[in-house]
């Protein structure tokens, strides 16, 4: 019966290990700024494909708008979390 805890609690630790991780990868600045190189690099290759003339500067437009949408807003959270969870 100790073993299988102890089993258990392993598998647990090693789990927490795998989501901490996983989130420190997902708010990493380095998959932030290479998905939106990438970005830029992709969008940039349609605009000039499809003939818009200052495809390099309209192509900054998505990528602001991603690197916008991985910020967390904390003003904006600190409200939600308020009116949402009012006790």
């Amino acid at each position: 019966m100790e073993e299988h805890i102890g089993e258990t609690i392993e598998r647990m630790l090693e789990r927490n290990a795998r989501v901490e991780a996983d989130k420190a990868w997902e708010q990493s600045y380095l998959r932030i700024g290479s998905i939106a190189l990438i970005t830029y690099a992709c969008v940039s290759l349609v605009l000039y494909i499809i003939g818009v003339e200052q495809y390099l500067l309209s192509a900054v437009v998505p990528v602001v708008g991603y690197l916008l949408s991985t910020q967390s807003l904390p003003f904006l959270k600190d409200w939600w979390i308020r009116t949402q969870f009012k006790k």
